[in-house]
């Protein structure tokens, strides 16, 4: 695949090598460290957000788990629970972020910046996992209804709408760049509707006296947020699984490389996702007359700038049969 720098663009012409076969092996390496200058500093700019967003939903689970404890109330001790598992899930996403910022070294050429998407795919199980116990709290509740202190948890419910979705802006504007941001985002949005859930259940039961509209609340909060979970699960599973990122347009770019200038075919064309923000591509160009680097720097280039592929290693052949290629069922 290459080794990457930080320079932009770094050529390797090997075109003096055929090994015998009529073949030369040119690679282009086209780097941009994100898609887009933004991108790359997404984990230092939210840095701030996972620290406030950490420190102000710790104090919200400890406030939540006393006052549902002293009210009696079982929707909000869930809903501390609810909040201790995003908590964690900040965690994960902040260690991941700064992870993804190291260098790369020994045996992880690309640095650690797959932990992005492994951090990614935790906070969707740690969402659903913590909307499992919702769902259960809800049908022992629906099952025998309990009185509760409809004024206390209101308030301290009320705060943690304010906190989750203060929280949850701080990261409104990354998460479309970055699946591991839109992670921390949906987390926090989750939780401001739980809350939103509390607080209308509570106002409800003391104006109606009908203890069963806090557990058919909880039930229906956690249908959305699965509806709202399911997109990022399949994202992170998928990027964990190395598919190419949601949006790629394979047959664009298969087109766009058969269509570059002195290409009569091509094969082994792979695109796969080094971070969350990043992604790679490889591919064997057969060209019988060779390559320059002028034209190996201007397909990274274009790679880069028509389809976002920040990371462009490309292998150039001047036979189209040099004994590397795989089985048909490889071929893009």
């Amino acid at each position: 695949m290459g080794n990457h720098d930080h320079h932009g663009h770094h050529q390797h012409d090997r075109s003096g090598h055929d090994n015998g076969h009529g073949h030369d092996h040119s690679h282009a390496h086209g780097h941009d460290h994100g898609l887009g200058n933004a991108h790359v500093h997404a984990p230092a700019n939210f840095g701030k957000a996972f620290a406030i967003g950490i420190t102000l939903n710790t104090a919200l689970v400890v406030a939540e788990a006393v006052y549902g404890y002293i009210g009696n109330s079982t929707a909000l001790l869930a809903d501390a629970g609810h909040n201790l598992g995003d908590v964690l899930g900040l965690v994960v996403a902040w260690g991941a972020s700064v992870a993804a910022r190291r260098a790369p070294s020994g045996r992880f050429t690309y640095g650690l910046r797959a932990s992005t998407i492994l951090a990614a795919l935790a906070n969707a199980v740690f969402l659903l996992v913590a909307t499992g116990a919702i769902g259960w709290e809800a049908i022992l509740r629906l099952r025998e209804p309990e009185p509760i202190a409809g004024v206390t948890v209101m308030v301290v419910a009320g705060i943690g709408i304010l906190i989750n979705g203060f929280t949850a802006m701080l990261f409104a504007s990354g998460r479309k760049d970055d699946i591991n941001i839109e992670g921390a985002y949906l987390h926090m949005a989750a939780d401001a509707a739980v809350s939103l859930g509390v607080v209308v259940s509570a106002a409800l039961i003391i104006w109606t006296g009908w203890l069963w509209l806090d557990p058919v609340t909880g039930l229906v909060i956690c249908a959305a947020i699965l509806w709202s979970t399911t997109s990022l699960l399949r994202s992170s599973i998928d990027m964990s699984m190395a598919a190419a990122p949601r949006g790629t347009d394979l047959a664009a770019i298969r087109a766009f490389l058969l269509a570059r200038p002195g290409v009569a075919a091509i094969h082994d064309l792979h695109v796969w996702p080094i971070s969350t923000t990043e992604t790679a591509l490889t591919c064997h160009l057969v060209m019988p007359a060779g390559a320059v680097d002028a034209f190996l720097m201007e397909t990274a280039q274009l790679l880069k700038t028509s389809f976002r592929i920040g990371h462009t290693t490309l292998q150039v052949e001047t036979h189209p049969d040099n004994g590397c290629a795989l089985a048909p069922d490889d071929v893009v």
